[in-house]
């Protein structure tokens, strides 16, 4: 008996409530789950925290057969398996940590029908035992996470998952294939669709902006970052958050000196609330196996609130009540940055997202690309392809860093959304440079004398020796070169050196100069050079002045932060959250899990407005399905009652 689309679009709406507590899908999911339940490729292309998990576990429940979902990181499959058995979904996975009995013994339960989804590494799918077991499977679907992998144009790609087309080719009969990711531009999508192999998919982008993200970027001294960020996790004590830094070394470095000042900082202001110890964990690809795993597990699990990593660490991390990111180091690219700001806030509530950044971040991203590996795959011209887009990709983050737009509207401008973000003048999500005031500084001169030592010193040197130039350094290598005969020589001595540097930084942002690749980068000419000496030449650079906080409010906090409750935080509401928070943490302990995976602080939150006191209040609340009210409705309502009393 052939089932019409209608009735399964209604049994795909029923699964929704019944295993995941929502009344309605979100915007894309209904399209893409009717899509693949129809038997037609998809792509999805959604923000981070917008569900794309669910789009294929609910069709792993109403397809005939297994769900394969083909995930990158092995350390988060146990936690992907854990949050899908949680609600009712038979699931499991198999990765290169198990023995080979352990994946007989999974292979065993899919067979018997006793698994509907099996999350797999995608080094898996080349291996003989796994090519056997699939050849003989019921397979479904197959779910790509984190599709832009396979692109050599996204920021993150991985040569694992370029097999994943030939295994899906070398099954014998071919499922629907559905490939899912937070960040890609329309070059990346084409890249999925040719190198996944998907046929006529029916794409669907949802929009790229996060409303429940404050942006903030800040420009600070090397030297005074590890202080800010000190101060930033002092004031946040009972708030979890990730820092994310660009070498193995800072990563350690930062986390000592958080573990070393944050104590201090908050006996000194007579905190109530003591700081657990320790407060920072350090991640990176260097540590070994077993303190990595812990440093995770410590984090998911709330053991400590923070984590201090480099980009090893949080793909498709589904650890919920992160509320807050920060950047040490300037990233790479637009869409590295949206992908790491955007572990923030998963579960909708309001978070943080702050970019520290200075010149020198910029310096070193710069050597970075220009000394990267070579890709085997590639031929040279590729490769200097791959390079150029990188280069490309780097600008447009620099441009991110230096604009005085709308944050929002510049990060959904990049990955081709039109539409206006922003409601009046301010974005929803709030930014600084929304909320900020600017004002700007003639440097007109500055700029044209820059321009004019650039030509004396033949379009030969780099940007450290142009400023040392200009500002008429008696350095050896300067005077033993006879870079102080050259007619620009201390033309600019009276100007601070930092403001030499961030106008000639600002130049090449602008086109009037270029910064050669290689391993000595030189400043040169842009395609903007000749208007610098146009007599009418005018050029300023904007400052902000950012917002003063309220002295009610933290000192690191926006006059704008946004509030969770219709009144604001606290009151009677924010008293039961916080007892919820703790039966929560309690629950975790007892069943080894993380507590996010009991609910989500956004579940917590609608709990503690609703309060419930009988079942079919408590599936009222977002996100308890059927099975979390069985397991634990009782405690949690008893929890509500006490508080009451």
């Amino acid at each position: 008996m052939t089932i019409s689309q209608e009735e399964l679009d209604a049994q795909a709406l029923a699964t929704l409530r019944r295993y995941f507590g929502y009344e309605d899908f979100r915007p894309g999911q209904g399209a893409l789950i009717h899509a693949i339940l129809e038997g037609r490729d998809v792509l999805g292309v959604m923000p981070t925290g917008s569900g794309k998990s669910l789009c294929y576990q609910i069709p792993s429940l109403l397809l005939h057969g297994l769900t394969i979902v083909i995930s990158p990181l092995i350390s988060l499959m146990k936690d992907q398996v854990d949050g899908a058995n949680e609600i009712g979904i038979p699931a499991a996975f198999i990765n290169g940590s198990q023995s080979i009995d352990e994946q007989e013994d999974v292979f065993a339960a899919v067979n018997a029908g006793r698994v509907r989804l099996l999350y797999v590494a995608p080094e898996r799918l080349e291996t003989q035992r796994f090519m056997n077991f699939a050849t003989h499977a019921d397979i479904a679907l197959v779910a790509v996470d984190e599709a832009h992998c396979v692109s050599q144009w996204g920021q993150d790609f991985r040569s694992s998952y370029l097999g994943i087309g030939d295994f899906i080719n070398a099954l014998p009969d071919r499922p629907t294939v559905a490939a899912f990711t937070a960040t890609a531009t329309e070059r990346v999508r084409r890249d999925i669709i040719s190198m996944l192999g998907l046929r006529d998919p029916e794409v669907v982008v949802t929009g790229f902006d996060r409303t429940n993200l404050y942006f903030d970027i800040l420009k600070l001294g090397t030297r005074d970052k590890a202080n800010w960020i000190a101060r930033y996790v002092a004031d946040h004590a009972d708030e979890s958050g990730i820092i994310y830094c660009a070498t193995r070394k800072q990563t350690e470095e930062l986390a000592e000196t958080i573990n070393t000042l944050v104590p201090q900082l908050r006996a000194a202001s007579d905190a109530a609330t003591p700081s657990p110890s320790p407060i920072a964990v350090a991640y990176h690809a260097g540590l070994p196996p077993a303190q990595r795993e812990r440093a995770q597990r410590d984090f998911v699990t709330d053991a400590v609130p923070l984590v201090v990593a480099t980009n090893a660490f949080g793909m498709g991390i589904d650890k919920s009540n992160v509320r807050y990111v920060i950047h040490h180091n300037m990233p790479e690219s637009i869409e590295a940055y949206y992908q790491e700001a955007g572990r923030a806030g998963r579960d909708g509530e309001p978070s943080r997202c702050t970019l520290l950044w200075n010149e020198s971040d910029i310096v070193t991203r710069r050597r970075l690309l220009d000394n990267g590996g070579a890709n085997e795959r590639l031929t040279e011209d590729e490769q200097e392809q791959v390079r150029r887009w990188k280069r490309h990709l780097l600008d447009a983050m620099v441009g991110y860093c230096r604009t005085t737009a709308c944050l929002h509207r510049y990060m959904t401008r990049y990955f081709g959304e039109d539409g206006d973000t922003a409601s009046g003048a301010h974005c929803v999500g709030g930014c600084v440079n929304c909320d900020s005031t600017f004002s700007t500084t003639d440097v007109s001169r500055v700029a044209r004398t820059i321009s004019r030592c650039v030509h004396d010193l033949a379009q030969s040197y780099g940007s450290g020796k142009i400023v040392a130039v200009l500002r008429g350094s008696q350095a050896k290598d300067v005077l033993e070169r006879g870079l102080d005969h050259v007619p620009t020589f201390g033309a600019l001595a009276d100007v601070p050196q930092s403001t030499v540097r961030d106008v000639l930084n600002q130049m090449v942002s602008d086109g009037f100069l270029t910064i050669t690749e290689g391993r000595l980068p030189i400043v040169m000419f842009g395609a903007r050079a000749a208007e610098t000496i146009d007599p009418a030449f005018h050029y300023e650079m904007k400052s902000i002045s950012r917002p003063k906080p309220a002295a009610s409010q933290r000192p690191s906090s926006p006059t704008t932060e946004p509030t969770t409750f219709g009144g604001g935080h606290g009151g009677t509401d924010e008293a039961l959250f916080e007892r919820l928070r703790e039966l929560r943490r309690d629950i975790a302990r007892e069943i080894g899990k993380p507590p996010y995976i009991v609910f989500s602080d956004r579940s917590l939150r609608d709990m503690a407005t609703r309060r419930p006191h009988n079942d079919d209040e408590f599936m009222e609340v977002s996100g308890v399905g059927a099975s979390k009210l069985s397991k634990y409705g009782e405690r949690f309502m008893q929890a509500i009652a006490d508080f009451e009393d």
